[in-house]
This record gives structure tokens, C-alpha cells and sequence, in this order.
């Protein structure tokens, strides 16, 4: 048995791990989705406060209190941010790092830097002229190519994520580069792709290991059983 631990991305929760967690825990794994702090069934701590070091410390707590160890360490989208700051600091605890079509951060850098220059632009904007100063209101599931039969129900699940996450630069260490293994998975079959510079340099990478599955943004939702089965590998 092994232990996973899943990390949504931005403006989702928890909750969209549902179907990959039963797949895993059907296989006798251990398993925890937990939602970042302002997001999903949290939405109502959403505040000016929040920052990556939040959504960092929110998955360190869940490591320390549950006492876990050889972790299988997954982070979608933002959530890859997320996922390369707990390894940074717990990287004795992590067995695999897997980056499901996700933002890989190198010392100093944000989230805003990661992404085209336009797209941090714009959720600057939006939280400047809709959101209070600090929150970014989610874009429809069909621009991150998610299944038709999930749009709706991804649609009315997201809710808004917090700028300061987005704008506050990671410090790293280095340690996360010391994991044992490094997957890359890249959801190929929608545009504009935000995985494909990560998972060419991973391609590049000593040590690092590439996937590429013809889906949308949320894997999880897309391509559930695959995605359970490459998981599973990455023990």
C-alpha cells in the first residue's frame, strides 16, 4: 500500500479528485485530497491574507498531523507551485513528485511568471476591477477543454481563488530537486497548453520522467483510469 497525496489546482478543490481517489483506494492505497485554504468547501476563509505560503503550509499540516511518509506528491496546474515549495521542505517524506499538467517554479519565480504574459495580466484585472483587490474569478471549464458531460458540474464547483497566491514568489532551496523521482504528465488535446514548456524541459531533464495523454486540462476528470494507473506507477 502506498500513500498519495493529490493537490488540486487553482479555483477548485478537493472535490476533483472524487474519481481518482476511488480508483487508487480500490487498490488498497491511502489517499488525500485536501482543499487549499479559500477554495472548494473553504471558500468562505477566502480573504486578502491568503498567499502561496498558505496553500504550502495547508499540505505540510496535512503531512504533519497525519504523520505521513513515503508520499506519492501530485499537484495539477497551480497546484505544482504548491507541491515543489512542501517538497522543498519535506523532500525526506516524498517518494514521487508527479506535475499533472502543472507550473513548475524555479527559486523566486510566481505563478504569474510561469504563465504567458497576458493571462497574468488579465487575472490582475479582473481582481482589481471585480474581485475586491484579491480574488480571481475562475474562467469556464470549456477553455481548459474539460469533457462536455463535466462542464457543468465543473463549472458550478470552482469558485474564486486568491491573487496573492498567484503573485508571491516561491523560495526554494533546492531540496525538492532531491526526490527520488520526477514525473511529468502533459494534457496535450487543449489550447493554449500551459504544460507544454514544463514538459519540454522536462524532456530535456536528467531524471525526470514524461508523459503525454490526449486530454483536457482536469486529467482527472478526462482520463481518471489512466491517470490512477500512472500514479500507481510512479511508487
Amino acid at each position: 500500500m502506498a500513500t498519495f497525496v493529490l493537490v488540486h489546482g487553482a479555483w477548485q478543490g478537493g472535490w476533483c479528485w472524487k474519481r481518482v481517489s476511488a480508483f487508487l483506494r480500490r487498490y488498497g492505497h491511502e489517499v488525500y485530497s485536501p482543499t487549499l485554504t479559500g477554495l472548494g468547501e473553504r471558500a468562505h476563509l477566502l480573504d486578502g491574507t491568503i498567499n502561496l505560503d498558505t496553500h504550502i503550509q495547508d499540505i505540510l499540516g496535512v503531512i504533519a498531523c497525519e504523520e505521513l511518509t513515503d508520499i506519492v506528491l501530485c499537484g495539477h496546474s497551480y497546484g505544482g507551485v504548491v507541491i515543489t515549495g512542501v517538497a522543498d521542505k519535506v523532500h525526506q517524506h516524498i517518494r514521487s513528485l508527479v506535475y499533472l499538467d502543472a507550473l513548475v517554479p524555479e527559486d523566486g519565480q510566481n505563478v504569474l511568471d510561469l504563465l504567458p504574459v497576458e493571462v497574468g495580466l488579465s487575472f490582475q484585472d479582473i481582481a482589481r476591477t471585480q474581485g475586491d483587490g484579491f480574488r480571481v474569478a475562475p474562467s469556464p471549464a470549456i477553455d481548459f477543454g474539460v469533457n462536455i458531460q463535466d462542464q457543468a458540474w465543473v463549472d458550478r464547483r470552482c469558485v474564486d481563488h486568491p491573487l496573492g497566491s498567484f503573485e508571491q514568489p516561491i523560495q526554494l532551496q533546492g531540496l525538492w530537486k532531491q526526490v527520488a523521482r520526477h514525473r511529468y504528465i502533459y494534457a496535450s488535446g487543449w489550447a493554449p497548453g500551459i504544460g507544454r514548456p514544463f514538459f519540454e524541459r522536462a524532456q530535456k531533464e536528467l531524471g525526470w520522467e514524461t508523459i503525454n495523454l490526449p486530454c483536457g486540462h482536469d486529467v482527472m476528470l478526462d482520463m481518471p483510469k489512466e491517470l490512477t494507473q500512472i500514479l500507481i506507477a510512479s511508487i
